[in-house]
């Protein structure tokens, strides 16, 4: 196979970005990231399909008898859903995926009713003015925030078209910062690495390559990790690597470990999961070859899609790479650009390398038998 130029891939496209940032898409209702995925990605695949969960698959094919890998980016956002509705016209809301209420008071909301509309409110905060101590000290909990829409009635907030049960996200547009190299934005958790997966996809469209690469941009990850399980099903992948952030802590708050900007992340495990170490070690190879850059990830807290996809049928040799992510689930997230290309990178190089012997010294790894 023959090597490829990786400085073609400097270049990232930032409105693909922005769409995905900037789409409303809660655990359960995915459909407008969905959209997108397909749209930029049917040019650079030879197949889209989808599983009974919504997720969509895209399918980039190599040889025939090719191994398949999976790259899994979840679509799905932390947000909340319409509560319920008070005779005042509040809008009580309901956390869907985790949430602390130290990062929502006085945010703006987007309802999204059935039909597609936008509707727009800020979450209720309280003046300091003369609160006792322990009111101003305490953490208000997600489920006793609301959403004020500006009206008067329960009656005017059914002429808007919202009900029980609307998606509600954060109303955030995307922003490269004073450095441009730092990007802002909503959802990042885990559209960044949507990015990642469609960005593959496109790298491998123009460059030759014997696996058969899935792309399953999955749902419901922040509900219980549910849509990379039936997409293993769909796809049966040989090898899989889940695209997801992991948390920065280069901030004041932390001052230590995971920078933004710093490169590739492999993560060895996380709560959930055990990276294959032969993955790990290949990963290794690769990122020397391609003078990137690498740390390590030890989140003894949470998961991946990678969870669900290693215990699938007879066990998939996976691993997580990461993106570092500051302010992760909150309404406003910030990347850098260097760790975005990177990651691409990695993951195109990994997706042109692999073949059926690479993938038996994978599983000798752990000591199953090449026989």
């Amino acid at each position: 196979m023959e090597e490829i130029d990786m400085t073609q891939f400097n270049e990232v496209d930032l409105d693909l970005l922005k769409r995905l940032s900037e789409a409303d898409g809660i655990g359960g209702m995915e459909r407008e990231v969905s959209r997108i995925v397909t749209s930029y990605g049917e040019k650079y695949c030879d197949g889209i399909q989808y599983d009974n969960l919504g997720s969509v698959i895209l399918k980039s094919s190599g040889e025939a008898v090719g191994p398949k890998i999976m790259l899994s980016s979840h679509m799905d956002e932390v947000g909340f859903m319409v509560r319920s509705i008070t005779d005042d016209g509040y809008v009580n809301l309901l956390p869907v995926g985790g949430w602390w209420g130290h990062v929502m008071p006085a945010q703006e909301m987007t309802i999204t009713t059935a039909n597609g509309d936008k509707v727009f409110g800020v979450v209720g905060s309280r003046a300091p003015h003369g609160l006792p101590a322990e009111i101003k000290n305490k953490v208000i909990q997600p489920m006793d925030l609301y959403l004020d829409l500006g009206v008067s009635s329960i009656q005017a907030v059914g002429q808007l078209g919202v009900e029980i049960g609307d998606m509600i996200t954060p109303n955030i547009s995307f922003r490269e910062l004073n450095d441009p190299n730092y990007l802002m934005g909503k959802a990042w958790d885990d559209r960044c690495c949507v990015g990642v997966g469609l960005e593959v996809l496109k790298n491998l469209s123009s460059n030759s390559h014997g696996a058969n690469v899935y792309f399953a941009a999955t749902t419901q990850e922040e509900v219980g990790i549910r849509g990379a399980r039936t997409a293993v099903h769909t796809i049966k992948p040989d090898v899989a690597i889940a695209l997801d952030v992991t948390t920065a802590t280069d901030t004041p708050f932390d001052n230590n470990g995971m920078e933004l900007g710093g490169g590739v992340v492999l993560s060895v495990l996380d709560s959930l999961t055990l990276g294959n170490s032969g993955l790990i070690q290949m990963m290794e190879g690769i990122v020397k070859d391609l003078d990137l850059n690498v740390r390590y990830d030890f989140m003894t807290v949470g998961g991946t899609d990678a969870c669900n996809i290693h215990k699938m049928m007879e066990g998939v040799v996976s691993i997580t790479l990461s993106i570092p992510t500051r302010y992760m689930h909150s309404p406003r997230l910030i990347i850098h650009k260097e760790d975005y290309i990177q990651t691409i990178k990695l993951v195109t190089e990994f997706c042109r390398r692999i073949n059926w012997e690479k993938l038996k010294q994978l599983k000798s790894s752990i000591g199953i038998s090449n026989h």
